[in-house]
């Protein structure tokens, strides 16, 4: 079952590819990378938004490509940062 805080977090980062990077994504399970939607650009810009945005720390040599293949993914990814952090 997908939690409130879960659902909110999609939507501010849906709203973070339409706002920032002028990305319109289908859905939240839509593959940003099959798809072409989140080139390495792209991928750079969400990278820092997401730091500065969630606060969050992502380290290069921990980067998992799957990890940002959707809005779903990514919101998952966002979560498992921040319990990792406390």
């Amino acid at each position: 079952m997908i939690t409130q805080e879960l659902a909110g977090l999609r939507n501010q980062i849906a709203a973070l590819f339409a706002d920032v990077l002028k990305i319109e994504v289908p859905s939240h399970d839509t593959n940003l990378l099959a798809t072409g939607l989140l080139d390495s650009l792209g991928f750079v810009e969400l990278l820092l938004q997401l730091e500065r945005r969630f606060g969050i720390h992502v380290e290069m040599e921990s980067l998992e490509p799957e990890d940002f293949r959707s809005i779903e993914s990514i919101a998952a990814f966002i979560e498992a940062q921040r319990q990792a952090v406390g």
